[in-house]
């Protein structure tokens, strides 16, 4: 970047100049000033496409802001400071947004999971109310009396007017049958019908 030469009095005028919203003024000032400004905020930031924006800003902040100039007043000082100030806070957005993406990453890996462990359980219990439902009539209705409502043998035994080995004959043969169902349908099959019902949420 070409940095043109000129001394202060001409520098006045020329910032007088661009106070008053000249352009040619304005193409002066950043052929003077712009190598040096990248130079630094290079220094600074990693990424030269970075760099090269962050150099852009703060000559629009400069045109922008080209009524609040001083002509006595030294112009680098005053353009160095927008500078840094610019880099600095780009670097800060750049720090938030990372802190923000890292919470939500987090956050949201913790909800994904508590979500999938949540589909698991009520798939597995779906299922294995459609499994015990195939079972005989008798059989089902003793397993869901001991096993889902927790009554004992003996309760089970006086309610139904049948002995406690009739009652742990049906258990152990209900048990049998929905094992033998879930080695067809185990917890990674589960877990896959519960990932394609989270993708749907």
């Amino acid at each position: 970047m070409y940095a043109q030469k000129y001394d202060d009095t001409e520098e006045k005028s020329v910032l007088i100049s661009l106070r008053s919203g000249c352009q040619r003024a304005f193409r002066q000032v950043y052929s003077r000033y712009s190598g040096r400004i990248y130079l630094n905020i290079r220094k600074m930031v990693k990424s030269e496409e970075d760099a090269v924006e962050l150099l852009q800003e703060v000559f629009i902040k400069v045109w922008d802001k080209r009524e609040l100039i001083d002509p006595e007043q030294s112009f680098r000082s005053y353009l160095f400071q927008i500078a840094k100030y610019t880099v600095y806070n780009f670097i800060r957005r750049n720090n938030l947004e990372k802190q923000v993406q890292a919470y939500l990453s987090l956050h949201n890996t913790a909800l994904y999971s508590h979500v999938e462990e949540e589909l698991y359980e009520k798939q597995y219990e779906e299922w294995l109310s459609q499994t015990i439902d195939q079972l005989p009539p008798q059989r089902k209705l003793i397993y869901k009396l001991c096993k889902i409502e927790g009554k004992t043998y003996a309760e089970v035994s006086d309610l139904l007017s049948i002995s406690t080995s009739t009652i742990n004959d049906h258990i152990v043969k209900a048990t049998k049958y929905i094992k033998e169902k879930h080695g067809i349908l185990d917890k990674s099959t589960l877990l896959i019908i519960s990932f394609i019902l989270l993708q749907q949420h």
